[in-house]
């Protein structure tokens, strides 16, 4: 058991919150034992480390099980090393290091494609996270952040897709501009959200589809909007000013899933 926070194992787990050193190293923090079950079943050969406390792994034994079995070995340390390298003030017990697996951007758009989803320098990890989550949910096939958007390996973002992140491809670093380009080649129709679209009408989503959806606080740009075939609105029929972009965002990607399955 790890006993010691300055233990240098602890130190080299923790500085996975921040972007540099994700970046550097390729890895990335994995915790709760929700993201940790999705990871093992889905993504078991990235992970590098699994660690438990006492606690976590008796309220948790088939996630240590299921680590077992994928030749997974498991760490135990305390709940303050727990607390140091994790990125959450109440940890849930177990935390994994995996490696990152992004996908090159023609890569993951084959022939078959039908369903995308196309974050524009989106900032806040939540919404980010949320978007993944229901593009998983939706079918979609892909999630795409461009520009300066937030990093999908930041702990937050991973703790809010609750382990949808390894059930899709997740291309980042591209330009808006090289995005268009490449789902427009994959056959699909690019349609921005933003409010001063069209109301969002099911008869035209019937296609394969990418939504493009932009900044929390600022939305599209002009240069995102004049690069879509269409934009497009949900229509709010109450006395809401606004949906914020995750909600927004499921929607959109829901209406292209009923219309895709008429």
């Amino acid at each position: 058991m790890i006993e010691s926070t300055k233990n240098p194992t602890v130190k080299r787990v923790a500085r996975l919150k921040q972007r540099p050193d994700r970046e550097e190293t390729g890895l990335a923090l994995m915790e709760g034992p929700q993201v940790v079950r999705e990871l093992i079943a889905f993504a078991a050969p990235t992970v590098e480390e699994l660690f438990f406390t006492s606690d976590g792994f008796g309220r948790h034994p088939e996630l240590a099980e299921a680590a077992t079995a994928a030749g997974i070995e498991v760490e135990f340390v305390t709940d303050a090393v727990l607390a140091a390298m994790a990125d959450t003030r109440t940890p849930q017990g177990v935390l994994a290091v995996a490696h990152q697996t992004p996908t090159r951007l023609r890569e993951a758009l084959p022939e078959g494609t039908r369903l995308v989803a196309v974050l524009d320098e989106v900032r806040d990890p939540g919404n980010a996270g949320t978007v993944i989550r229901a593009a998983d949910a939706a079918g979609a096939d892909v999630v795409i952040l461009t520009g300066s958007s937030v990093d999908p390996y930041n702990p937050k973002v991973v703790r809010a897709t609750t382990g949808s992140l390894f059930h899709l491809s997740v291309v980042t670093g591209v330009t808006i501009e090289a995005a268009a380009e490449e789902v427009r080649a994959a056959g699909l129709t690019l349609l921005a959200a933003d409010m001063g679209g069209a109301p969002l009408p099911a008869s035209d989503l019937s296609g394969p589809t990418a939504w493009l959806f932009g900044n929390e606080a600022h939305g599209l740009s002009d240069t995102a909007r004049a690069l879509a075939d269409r934009t497009v609105a949900v229509p709010i029929y109450g006395k809401a000013e606004s949906l914020n972009l995750g909600t927004a965002a499921s929607v959109c990607l829901y209406a292209s899933a009923f219309a895709h399955r008429r």
